[in-house]
């Protein structure tokens, strides 16, 4: 039987957000078994907010969190980190509101999980089963989730510049693939909309320390280069992991996403979840033994 999981010990880290700019002090906790992941504002007499999909409140270059009225924004680095590093259970303490976005890819997390280790709980594993096709569709841009027996995930994305054009990757959610070839890929943004970014109060914390910037003359600013040749659509994968961590349970089930951003991916959390008959709750799924 495959069980539950959380940290063996706390582990903490600071920066400041990327949208909003402000610093923030993390701390990843233990937890007891069906607790998911919770955040706890501890700024604000220890407020707790659940990562579900009853509490996103905005999706608009980040994925934003609220109840009663109290915010953690773009919190999908950290939990595409927890979720592909198979934790069940975490209490992620945070004293201000937004998750710092540290080198802008899931990598510094990672590493906070590795370091922190891993138990089992006595509970087992539960996994969320899909039983039939969900789609969603917004023009050009279209994802899906269809029944499988592990999780997998095949992106799209276009971009009329020449860095990035139209690329493509596939990956299987087993064997550590996450960590080895999607973690370390970061966010990226456009120069020539920097300023009109800004003035709506995005990427405020932005910076080439935790961003790739793309140039107008087709190259990029950060003088390290790219990670990956695919390092954009990579970070997609990074993106719809965290995004479809809000299922609150691992998934079997294969997506396909096309041209998607973070409204996509949260309005197919919702839609499967809408539908009874598209998904069951398992606790012992027949090749899930990889994950």
């Amino acid at each position: 039987m495959i069980k539950q999981t959380t940290l063996a010990r706390a582990v903490s880290t600071k920066g400041h957000g990327l949208h909003m700019g402000e610093p923030a002090r993390l701390t990843m906790r233990p937890a007891p078994a069906y607790t998911g992941y919770v955040f706890r504002r501890t700024d604000l007499n220890q407020f707790e907010i659940p990562a579900a999909p009853q509490f996103v409140a905005r999706v608009s270059y980040a994925t934003t969190l609220m109840r009663q009225g109290v915010m953690i924004a773009t919190v999908e680095h950290l939990l595409a980190a927890l979720s592909g590093s198979h934790i069940d259970n975490c209490i992620v303490e945070i004293d201000s509101l937004e998750v710092p976005i540290l080198d802008g890819s899931a990598e510094p997390f990672i590493e906070m999980i590795e370091a922190a280790g891993t138990v089992q709980l006595e509970a087992p594993r539960q996994f969320l089963r899909l039983r039939k096709r969900v789609e969603v569709v917004q023009g050009t841009r279209r994802m899906s989730l269809a029944p499988a027996d592990t999780f997998s995930i095949s992106c799209l994305i276009e971009f009329p510049h020449p860095m990035i054009g139209t690329q493509r990757r596939e990956v299987h959610i087993v064997d550590g693939q996450f960590t080895r070839h999607i973690a370390s890929a970061r966010t990226f943004g456009f120069l020539d909309e920097v300023e009109t970014l800004r003035n709506s109060g995005l990427i405020r914390g932005g910076s080439l320390e935790n961003a790739i910037i793309l140039s107008p003359e087709g190259g990029i600013l950060n003088r390290e280069g790219l990670r990956f040749a695919d390092e954009f659509v990579r970070h997609k994968i990074l993106d719809i992991m965290g995004d479809l961590a809000l299922f609150g349970m691992p998934i079997l089930g294969h997506v396909e996403a096309e041209r998607t951003g973070h409204g996509v991916h949260t309005a197919l959390v919702s839609r499967v979840l809408r539908d009874d008959k598209a998904w069951e709750i398992t606790d012992l799924p027949s090749l899930a033994a990889a994950n």
